[in-house]
C-alpha cells in the first residue's frame, strides 16, 4: 500500500462538520457594512498559502474567500506552495519587495522581517477584543513590540498516533505517560516486528515539534531568558542520550523525513507510533473505500499527548501559521477588509469546523467548536493553542529565534548524534556554533 502526497491531503472534514458549513454571510451589504476597512477602488488581492494535509481546510477557505469576493468585489487569487517552500519564498517576497500581497508563515517567521510587513495593531486589537482574546502562545508569535505583525491563524497540534491493537500485542494496556515507559513501550513493539518512526529530518512540523519535545522535556533549551546560548548543557545531553536509545526502535531512513513521510509509513502499516496533526488520521477514514486495509487502521488508531519526561510536565511546540500582509502591497486597506472578513463569525468557526481537528483556533471565543467533541481521537488537539510552548523558550521571540529554527540546528542536533555522525557532545559543541551565529548577546 502505497500513499503519495495527494492521498495524504485529500482528506475531508466529512459528515461532522456539515452543518456550520451551510451557514450564509448574509446581503453583501451587510458584509460590507460591517468591515473596518473600505477596500480600494480596482483592488486584487493574492494568497500564497500552505499546502493543505486536510483537503476540507483549503476547500473551506475558498469558500469564504469567495464570500468575501461576493461581499466587496475584491478578487482574492489564492495559490499553495509545500509547508518547506513558505518559508524562504516569504523571505524571498520580503526581502525583494514583491510577491503575494499576504501569506500564511510557519512559526516566529514574521519576526525575520518585521519592517516589510503591514502592521495589523487595530484589526488584532478589534478582533481579540471581540472574540475573548488570543491565545498568549499564538500571539507572541504574530506580534513585537505590543504590534501586531500579523494575525495568528491556528494552531497545527500534535500529538502521538498509534496502533492500540499493536501496543496491546507489546504487552501494554494503556499508552505510557512518561518518556521512561514510551521508550520501553517501543523497544517492546520493535520487537514485534512494528517499529516507532519519529522525524529526524527537515519536516517544519513534524521535525521541529519532535526535536523541541526530546530537549524540553529533558530540561534543555537553546537560549535563556537573556537570549544567551545554553544548549550546551547536562539536560541537552540527557536529552540526546534518551533520542539515541528511541532512535534504534524507529524504521530505517527517519533522518531524511519530511512532514509527509511519517503519514506514509503510518498508513502503510510499516510503523505503529508517531507525532502527527490529525490530518493522517482523517486520511485514513477518507480512503477507507480506496483500500480495504484502510477501515481496520483507521479503526485501530488512537491519539494521545507526548510522554511527559524528567521535566515533570508536559512541554511541547506545535506549528503556528500568521496571516501576514506585506507592506508593498497596493492594496492595504483590501488587504486588511480580507483578514478581518476571514477571522470573523460565521467565516472563522466554519473554517475550524471544515479543518475536522487540524486547525486550532487562536481566539478564545471559537474554543468549544463542535469539531473537538466530534470524535475522541480530537481531543488530544483541541488545546494546542492553550497549551503551546514558543520554540525561542526560554528567550525572547525575534530574528535569531526565527532564523536558529529556519536553519534547523536542534532539529539537526539531534539527527546527527542518533546517527552517529557526531558524538553527543560534539552535537552539542556544533549546535552551540551555529546558534551563536544568530544569538550574538
Amino acid at each position: 500500500m502505497k500513499f503519495t502526497r495527494r492521498d495524504v491531503i485529500r482528506t475531508t472534514a466529512g459528515a461532522a462538520v456539515g452543518a456550520l458549513g451551510s451557514r450564509l454571510v448574509g446581503s453583501p451589504a451587510f458584509a460590507q457594512e460591517g468591515l473596518k476597512y473600505k477596500p480600494e477602488e480596482g483592488a486584487k488581492l493574492r494568497l500564497l498559502r500552505w499546502s493543505p494535509f486536510v483537503q476540507g481546510d483549503e476547500d473551506q477557505w475558498l469558500k469564504n474567500t469567495k464570500r468575501f469576493t461576493e461581499a466587496t468585489g475584491v478578487e482574492v487569487r489564492v495559490d499553495k506552495e509545500s509547508w518547506e517552500d513558505i518559508r524562504p519564498k516569504a523571505a524571498v517576497a520580503a526581502n525583494v519587495g514583491s510577491g503575494p500581497d499576504l501569506m500564511l508563515v510557519w512559526f516566529d517567521d514574521p519576526h525575520q522581517y518585521p519592517d516589510k510587513l503591514l502592521d495589523v495593531t487595530e484589526l488584532g486589537d478589534y478582533l481579540g477584543k471581540k472574540y475573548g482574546g488570543w491565545y498568549d502562545g499564538p500571539k507572541q508569535y504574530a506580534t513585537r513590540e505590543g504590534k501586531f505583525l500579523g494575525l495568528p491563524l491556528a494552531t497545527i497540534g500534535n500529538a502521538i498516533v498509534y496502533r492500540e491493537s499493536w501496543v496491546k500485542e507489546a504487552g501494554f494496556s494503556e499508552f505510557p505517560k512518561d518518556t521512561a515507559g514510551f521508550l520501553e513501550l517501543c523497544k517492546a513493539l520493535k520487537a514485534k516486528g512494528h517499529p516507532a518512526g519519529f522525524t529526524h529530518g527537515h519536516g517544519v512540523g513534524d521535525g521541529n515539534n519532535y526535536a523541541h519535545w526530546l530537549l524540553w522535556s529533558h530540561g534543555g533549551q537553546m537560549v535563556d531568558e537573556k537570549g544567551k546560548v545554553t544548549i550546551n548543557s547536562p539536560e541537552t545531553l540527557k536529552a540526546i542520550q534518551y533520542a539515541q536509545e528511541l532512535y534504534k526502535t524507529f524504521i530505517p531512513g527517519t533522518e531524511s523525513w519530511l512532514d509527509v513521510n511519517n503519514n506514509r509509513a503510518f498508513l502503510a502499516g510499516e510503523v505503529s507510533v508517531i507525532a502527527n496533526g490529525i490530518s493522517v488520521y482523517n486520511t485514513a477514514k477518507v480512503n477507507k473505500d480506496k483500500d480495504p486495509k484502510l477501515t481496520e487502521i483507521a479503526k485501530d488508531m488512537r491519539t494521545t499527548n507526548l510522554p511527559i519526561g524528567p521535566v515533570g510536565k508536559s512541554v511541547e511546540l506545535f506549528q503556528v501559521t500568521t496571516a501576514v500582509i506585506f507592506n508593498y502591497t497596493p492594496y492595504p486597506n483590501a488587504a486588511k477588509a480580507y483578514l478581518q472578513f476571514m477571522f470573523e463569525d460565521p467565516q472563522m468557526p466554519d473554517w475550524i469546523t471544515s479543518s475536522a481537528a487540524y486547525c486550532c483556533q487562536t481566539l478564545k471565543a471559537f474554543e468549544n467548536n463542535p469539531v473537538w467533541k466530534a470524535d475522541p481521537n480530537n481531543a488530544a488537539y483541541a488545546k494546542a493553542s492553550a497549551t503551546l510552548r514558543p520554540n525561542g523558550y526560554a528567550g525572547p521571540l525575534g530574528y535569531a529565534s526565527a532564523a536558529t529554527m529556519a536553519d534547523y540546528v536542534l532539529v539537526d542536533m539531534f539527527a546527527k548524534a542518533v546517527t552517529g555522525q557526531a558524538t553527543p557532545q560534539e552535537a552539542m559543541e556544533e549546535a552551540e556554533k551555529r546558534a551563536n551565529r544568530y544569538y550574538r548577546v
